[in-house]
């Protein structure tokens, strides 16, 4: 009887991963996503999303930089 290769313990761990690992919520929700939408429809949606992150991400740069100028100025903020 012959033995079995011996392989470095990297190997013997990654293959464990790959074959034990659970999907991500998020990949979980893209394969929903590719059952339901056609893929001009998915990119839509992603590209609006994106969208609104990047609003997001204006309107929070925007409201620390009132907050900055009121606080140069001595002015309590209206806001709080």
């Amino acid at each position: 009887m012959q033995a079995a290769p011996v392989r470095p313990v990297t190997q013997v761990m990654a293959a464990a991963n790959r074959s034990t690992a659970l999907p991500s919520v998020s990949h979980a929700l893209r394969a929903v996503e590719s059952l339901l939408l056609s893929g001009g429809q998915r990119t839509a949606r992603r590209n609006a999303w994106t969208a609104v992150l990047e609003d997001r991400r204006r309107a929070k740069d925007r409201v620390e930089a009132q907050h900055v100028l009121e606080a140069v100025s001595g002015r309590a903020s209206r806001a709080t």
